[in-house]
């Protein structure tokens, strides 16, 4: 087992601190080391999933098909020791299909009903294009995302920890697809960004997979390392005016606010909630950890602003017949909100 599992929250000495916070960092590091072996690329998408899994949150990865969405998750998976489930989603799959089902047993003539846990009774759930499955079926992930167990036929039933969802959707195809009501994204801690390889990281893809070399990672965190980092994040230092910029920022993004700047009057129809706030400072403290920092900078709060709002700002129709999009009203907003000066890096 990694020291990080070995060690007590309560109480630690400022060098015990340090150190442990320095074994959080490397241990980020190493998982990124075993994650090339297998990824090109993508590593500002692998530090916010780190985040959020270190916070204990789940991630939306958005992206078109061929990006290594599914792969990025089953890698994670093995460097992380966890179980892994991938769901398909699909227009006919059922709630049960996911949460799982009762049968009829018959032993020495008694019959009983038996639960059948269905996939997402694992640690690490791949929700592959989930918004191509009906609301009913999108609903029945909800209670597990939000609660950490499942009811069936009045009994509930609890996920094992960590339990953490990537859900992916392709943003090009929307015939045949059900968009993720608001209630619903809003429980994803971030909204990733998939985009394009450059072109070096491409031909590396190219050569690695035609090729017959293929490298396997090792492991890097178990189960209950990764539990550790996450009541380790709840220690991480925030001050409050760093704190209070994460709010001025979600505030901003209200239309019906006072003093908001005129450009989110004119093209956001729907600001970001009180959710928007705990997770740019969640995340910020996760992100700081595993840079090797026991305190969260303002910096940490604008690097997080787009994936966390990308989900949550809703744009208006003239937004969006002008071409903006909620990232560019964001970093408007970034432009606008004066971050404090302490705790800059």
């Amino acid at each position: 087992m990694n020291e990080i599992a070995q060690q007590k929250l309560q109480p630690l000495g400022a060098d015990e601190a340090r150190a442990l916070v320095a074994r959080v960092a490397d241990s980020r590091n190493r998982v990124l080391t075993e994650l090339r072996k297998v990824v090109v690329g993508q590593e500002a998408s692998v530090d916010l999933v780190l985040a959020a899994l270190f916070s204990g949150g789940h991630c939306l990865l958005t992206g078109v098909p061929g990006l290594a969405k599914t792969l990025l998750v089953r890698t994670l998976a093995q460097i992380l020791d966890l179980g892994f489930r991938r769901i398909q989603f699909t227009p006919d799959l059922m709630p049960s299909d996911i949460t799982g089902t009762e049968v009829l047993d018959e032993t020495d003539g008694i019959r009983a009903l038996r639960f059948v846990r269905g996939p997402v009774f694992t640690q690490l759930l791949l929700a592959d294009e989930i918004n191509r499955t009906p609301p009913k079926t999108q609903a029945a992930l909800l209670e597990a995302m939000q609660e950490g167990h499942v009811t069936a036929a009045g009994r509930s039933y609890a996920l094992e920890p960590p339990f953490f969802v990537l859900a992916t959707q392709n943003p090009i195809e929307l015939e045949g697809t059900y968009p993720l009501p608001e209630a619903q994204l809003d429980r994803f801690l971030f909204n990733i960004v998939m985009t394009y390889l450059p072109e070096d990281d491409e031909v590396k893809v190219v050569t690695q997979t035609t090729g017959v070399r293929h490298e396997t990672p090792n492991r890097v965190l178990s189960r209950d390392d990764i539990l550790q980092i996450q009541q380790l994040v709840r220690h991480v230092v925030v001050a409050e005016d760093v704190a209070r910029y994460a709010v001025r920022l979600s505030a901003a993004t209200r239309p019906t606010q006072p003093d908001v700047p005129d450009f989110v009057k004119k093209y956001v129809k729907w600001g970001a909630g009180l959710r928007a706030s705990q997770a740019l400072v969640l995340g910020a403290k996760a992100r700081a950890l595993t840079l090797g920092r026991a305190f969260v900078t303002p910096d940490d709060i604008r690097t997080l602003a787009a994936p966390v709002f990308r989900h949550r700002v809703l744009i208006n129709f003239q937004a969006e017949s002008e071409g903006l999009t909620t990232d560019a009203v964001v970093a408007r907003l970034l432009e606008r909100i004066t971050p404090p000066s302490s705790g800059l890096v």
